[in-house]
């Protein structure tokens, strides 16, 4: 991907739910939600605090991470969708 985020910003893939549920049931793309579970795919260099030195982002490409139900913009680069948001609002990193 030839996409760079700036600033606190990072672009997250949206990671597909199941399209089960714990009984079998199959739920069709029509009453789906959207996941809010995404992998990072890529990180802007960080924000500046207020005396201009620049603060790295505690996330990185690479990890699975949770975020809010309206968070980021959807945008779509080489054909396939992404959101871009600001690291404020990825409420967490999933580790293991």
């Amino acid at each position: 991907m030839k996409f760079r985020p700036l600033h606190d910003r990072v672009v997250v893939k949206r990671l597909e739910s199941d399209t089960k549920t714990k009984g079998g049931i199959i739920i069709p793309d029509t009453a789906k939600e959207k996941p809010q579970e995404g992998q990072i795919i890529a990180v802007g260099p960080g924000a500046r605090d207020e005396s201009g030195k620049l603060v790295a982002l505690d996330v990185k490409a690479g990890d699975r991470v949770l975020f809010g139900k309206w968070s980021g913009t959807e945008v779509k680069i080489e054909g396939e969708d992404f959101l871009i948001m600001k690291e404020s609002d990825i409420m967490g990193v999933i580790e293991g």
